[in-house]
């Protein structure tokens, strides 16, 4: 049994896939990786003996800016993932039974189409409901078509996501399917997405409801426990003091990090609690030279988070996912895409605070922390933690190894 996996992603993307990919070796089946060239999605999988294979530009230098700007702006970008997710998926993809595509539409298409070509099955899996077609949410809006705010209705606002994917990447797309001898696609959403697509999270943290037109498998968030000790430095200091709050926004280029780093900063010291600051790819750094603060890069955020009395996030699927499955409560600042909804679903769920806005202020934030802090939170936080299912990545592998999986 040999199964590709494909995300064009940020960590937070990635992470999933090696959990899956981790799984299925269990089961006996070789794996390979295609997922963008950064040297942490490598080093990542590196570390888990699973073969990647580097595909599109690297992410990092794409969603800070380093990347200059495509000629022919997004369209033109669009077609460049969709041949390189192609080409190597078909390359890599030779002898393979399976197919799984995760991540950004383009991308996937390329994928859809290589599974066409070498007649294999294509599974497409989503991080969170709201990325899938349902009357019971909105669409996430797609870059320059923000939804009309006088339409409601849920399924108006699909049918509008539909030709919206289909104007923004439907010329690109099938020019390169007709490129490669495959048919257009007039519906390259639902295309790509399949009649049957899965959801890989958990069924507490991001329910998928019923009724819904998508017979949408959900198998649980694909996570693997992740035994790598703590920096030493960082024990060091979790150790000296009371539980801090750890401030991170991941892959998100938070705007003016040096205001943000300073309001959670002093926000946080108004709660009497220290501080752990994730540099992360908004850069974040100290704003003096206190001792109550740790400014921390790469680390196991699954150690990390259970050892915290906060997590302050931008509300993307992995660091929800991870702080959720550590019963850490949690300050949620949405800067967009899911991070809205994941945002309201842990105020739902009594585990933490949407922050009012994207732009952390020490008032805002203050407040949040206040909720967050709470013992009713983490008393709430440990509860749910305890109900998270942590058997996604073993049902996902299941499916895709035996003979009549979905």
């Amino acid at each position: 049994m040999r199964v590709l996996l494909s995300a064009y992603d940020s960590r937070g993307g990635v992470e999933p896939l090696v959990g899956l990919a981790v799984r299925l070796r269990e089961l006996g089946a070789e794996v390979r990786v295609c997922a963008p060239p950064d040297e942490e999605f490598a080093k990542r999988l590196a570390g888990v003996g699973v073969e990647m294979v580097p595909t599109g530009g690297f992410v990092r230098d794409l969603v800070t800016g380093k990347t200059p700007p495509a000629p022919g702006g997004l369209p033109r970008r669009a077609a460049e993932l969709t041949a390189a997710f192609y080409d190597n998926v078909t390359a890599a993809g030779q002898g393979c039974d399976a197919l799984v595509a995760t991540g950004i539409l383009p991308a996937a298409a390329g994928v859809r189409a290589a599974a066409e070509t070498l007649g294999v099955r294509y599974v497409y899996a989503s991080y969170q409901p709201v990325s899938l077609p349902s009357p019971h949410h909105p669409p996430i809006p797609r870059p320059g078509r923000p939804l009309p705010p006088d339409v409601t209705d849920h399924q108006v606002l699909w049918e509008r996501d539909a030709r919206d994917a289909q104007d923004v990447f439907g010329e690109v797309v099938n020019a390169h399917r007709a490129s490669v001898g495959l048919p257009p696609s007039a519906a390259l959403r639902d295309h790509v997405f399949t009649d049957r697509p899965w959801l890989a999270a958990d069924p507490t943290l991001a329910p998928w409801r019923q009724p819904a037109d998508l017979d949408v498998v959900q198998t649980g968030a694909w996570v693997l426990p992740d035994e790598r000790p703590l920096p030493a430095d960082l024990e060091k200091f979790l150790d000296a003091g009371e539980a801090p709050v750890y401030v991170g926004f991941g892959s998100i280029p938070m705007p003016d990090p040096g205001d943000v780093a300073r309001a959670t900063v002093e926000a946080i010291r108004g709660q009497g609690r220290r501080v752990v600051l994730s540099r992360g790819w908004a850069d974040l750094a100290l704003v003096d030279d206190q001792d109550d603060c740790f400014v921390v890069g790469e680390a196991n955020h699954q150690a990390l988070f259970r050892r915290v009395a906060a997590v302050v996030h931008h509300g993307g699927a992995g660091t929800t996912t991870t702080a959720t499955w550590a019963g850490a409560p949690q300050v949620v600042v949405p800067q967009g895409g899911d991070q809205p909804y994941f945002a309201s679903r842990v105020t739902e769920l009594g585990i933490g605070a949407a922050h009012d806005g994207p732009t952390p202020a020490v008032a805002s934030l203050s407040a949040a922390l206040t909720t967050a802090l709470a013992p009713e939170t983490r008393a709430r936080a440990t509860a749910v933690s305890e109900a998270f299912r942590t058997d996604g990545a073993a049902v996902a592998s299941r499916l895709l190894v035996e003979p009549d999986g979905v």
